[in-house]
């Protein structure tokens, strides 16, 4: 297949790359560890037949939405898609609505009726249907223009969205309109089991270019690091002026929870580029006691969300 560009291991020129963990709080680091804990564990109620359906994690891609979280503001609205709970647990952190959302149970952010991909809570917004929320933020991010200026319109997609029409209208329009657009590219190589160069000729950047729309590209797991390169970006969008950034990630599990069709080498290949060993390795003693802590909060979590009544 082909996957997106190996992470830079240095930050500038030839100068040794800092430790991911510089600037970067507790609060963060912890919150990236428990969603990999939650996707993990979600992995887990599946194997043990507690869980019903399908689900798609976001297994190595945890830093992405909480790098770019900490560029939003609560007026902001968030469009997420079906390999969402990343992107609503660094909005929301609550492991405990979703959790029982995903298996029906009382306490359910949406009551049990959005499951894993369809969740819809205050100003963020999740759907299964690739395409679908571009269009629908372009008409957010045009009413957050006119009735409330600085807010933004931030919304994830994949690189298999880019094979749907409603995408290029809707850029077309941010671009024509200047709206506070913000699209997120969560570039892992491959859509479902299609291998992104044998779906897409040119490239994402192309593709914004071809609109007029700035595109950035994210190379590093660094939290602080992409926080430091996209905030005049992202500020730049709150006066009207969209951005597409395509973050280079890899996705570790299957597409949904048992349906991994790349070979052993592409699976070795994506979990090499893994965050989560980085960060281990920078700084073995804190990461391993927020790792823990993390675990058995989700520990905590599943075993009081399971044993709750049907929503």
């Amino acid at each position: 297949m082909s996957a997106p560009a190996p992470l830079r291991e240095r930050s500038h020129g030839d100068a040794p790359a800092k430790s991911p963990l510089t600037g970067l709080s507790d609060q963060d680091l912890s919150l990236m560890l428990t969603i990999r804990a939650f996707e993990s564990t979600l992995l887990d109620l599946f194997d043990r037949g507690m869980l019903n359906g399908t689900t798609h994690t976001c297994l190595g891609q945890e830093y992405v939405p909480v790098a770019l979280e900490g560029l939003l503001a609560p007026g902001d609205h968030v469009f997420s898609n079906h390999r969402g709970h990343g992107h609503y647990l660094a909005r929301h952190r609550d492991p405990e609505g979703l959790l029982a959302e995903i298996m029906g149970r009382s306490g359910a952010v949406c009551g049990g009726v959005g499951g894993s991909q369809h969740i819809r809570r205050d100003r963020y917004l999740s759907t299964g249907v690739q395409g679908e929320s571009l269009p629908v933020a372009c008409g957010v991010a045009l009413h957050l223009k006119r009735t409330e200026p600085g807010a933004l319109a931030c919304v994830y997609v994949g690189d298999g969205t880019f094979g749907e029409g409603a995408v290029y209208e809707a850029l077309n329009i941010a671009s024509l309109w200047d709206l506070p657009l913000l699209v997120v590219v969560e570039n892992n190589g491959i859509a479902q089991s299609t291998p992104l160069a044998a779906n897409m000729a040119g490239s994402i950047a192309g593709r914004a270019a071809a609109f007029d729309i700035e595109h950035r590209r994210v190379d590093t797991v660094d939290v602080t690091a992409i926080r430091r390169q996209l905030d005049p970006a992202v500020r730049a969008v709150r006066e009207g002026r969209p951005l597409v950034v395509e973050f280079a990630t890899h996705r570790l599990g299957p597409h949904s929870k048992g349906d991994d069709t790349r070979s052993a080498q592409d699976i070795a290949e994506a979990r090499a580029a893994d965050w989560y060993p980085r960060y281990a390795a920078a700084d073995p003693e804190r990461f391993a006691r927020l790792d823990a802590a993390a675990r058995a909060h989700i520990d905590a979590v599943a075993a009081d969300v399971v044993a709750r009544e049907p929503s």
